[in-house]
């Protein structure tokens, strides 16, 4: 039996300066999942949390930034063959006003990126494909036309 899971969240962090788009990627150190790889913020959706409540509490943890503004894009299916389970994960686009971040420890480097070469950076193809969506989403860093349906509150 293979169970559908809603389980974890995405966060892509974008700073615009001066129009110019900056994408926060981060590299995965030792000795947890996929050392050397290269994502965006990730993590698991705890108990009792909504996912963008989960979306801000691992934008804090993994980079010590607080979103200026939280959207919603997209839900990515990926297979967990250790728990025999379908995940799906819920991303987010994170525009934030500040780039100096304190990784945490699961991280052991870092680089704000243009668009196009975090989205080469990236390991995971679907956190390229994100990316993209993002980009036509949020052309400007705002949600435009679409941002009554995918801007997230502030709690």
């Amino acid at each position: 039996m293979t169970d559908l899971r809603v389980g974890v969240v995405d966060v892509f962090v974008i700073r615009i300066v001066k129009g110019r788009w900056r994408v926060l990627t981060l590299r995965r150190g030792g000795p947890g999942r996929s050392p050397g790889s290269w994502e965006t913020v990730h993590g698991r959706i705890e108990p009792g949390e909504s996912p963008p409540q989960a979306a801000r509490r691992e934008l804090r943890e993994e980079t010590g930034l607080t979103d200026a503004r939280l959207f919603s894009v997209t839900v990515h299916p990926f297979y967990l063959h250790h728990t025999r389970e379908v995940q799906m994960a819920v991303v987010f686009a994170a525009f934030v006003d500040h780039d100096a971040i304190t990784r945490g420890p699961e991280h052991d480097a870092h680089e704000w990126m243009a668009p196009g070469a975090a989205a080469k950076r990236f390991t995971w193809p679907r956190e390229a494909e994100a990316l993209a969506h993002i980009k036509q989403l949020f052309p400007r860093g705002e949600g435009g036309v679409v941002a009554d349906v995918l801007s997230m509150p502030t709690e």
